[in-house]
């Protein structure tokens, strides 16, 4: 594993990447540790500002590839998706709806970091020359 492709990159790639993978680990926090705890909250609330930031940085970084419209491709609709669903999920857990809240959190965290995260590591990316090297 090499940083300095992900260090050496344009302002907001290090910014998102940094956010989204301090998320994916406070994410499995939260999987893992007891919920409705004050923890639980707290920590869940940086998830929630760590995805916000993920989300939202990824305008500045445009596609190279397959373009939907202007310099934004396919993985541009989670980015506004995934701030909605954030709202949404926040929503539900401060109205007791637990079981909402949880399968909007946890689809969340499977879409926009776990399956996003996978891509990333398409050879020519730069999470792909960080982990592979190449």
């Amino acid at each position: 594993m090499n940083l300095s492709p992900l260090l050496d990159s344009a302002a907001p790639i290090p910014l998102h990447a940094s956010a989204a993978m301090a998320g994916f680990v406070l994410g499995i926090v939260q999987l893992i540790a007891p919920k409705g705890t004050l923890s639980h909250r707290v920590i869940g609330w940086a998830w929630v500002l760590l995805l916000a930031v993920t989300a939202i940085s990824s305008f500045w970084i445009h596609s190279h590839g397959f373009r939907l419209w202007r310099d934004f491709g396919p993985i541009h609709l989670l980015s506004i998706f995934a701030p909605v669903m954030l709202v949404i999920g926040v929503l539900r857990a401060r109205r007791h709806r637990v079981r909402a809240h949880a399968i909007t959190m946890v689809s969340i965290f499977v879409g926009a970091l776990v399956v996003a995260g996978v891509f990333t590591l398409v050879p020519g990316r730069v999470m792909h020359m960080v982990v592979f090297g190449r």
